[in-house]
């Protein structure tokens, strides 16, 4: 069971790829079979289980999109 809930706003999200860039466990990637409503591919977490909290997605989002919660 996940330690760590990632949750996107999607709508937020321009697909700039710096979160996919910075995740140390590889577990972001672009929604390559959706768009959003302002026309981008939105970020999705593949496994949140391999999650370890890091926080470096959220911190490098220039659009605040990501949030993290879970253990502190």
């Amino acid at each position: 069971m996940a330690k760590f809930k990632l949750t996107f706003d999607e709508d937020k999200c321009k697909g700039c790829f710096l979160c996919v860039d910075v995740c140390p466990k590889k577990i972001l990637e672009l929604d390559t079979e959706r768009v959003n409503s302002t026309g981008y591919n939105p970020i999705i977490c593949t496994n949140e289980d391999d999650c370890i909290g890091c926080v470096m997605c959220a911190i490098i989002c220039p659009d605040s999109v990501i949030k993290l919660e879970g253990e502190e």
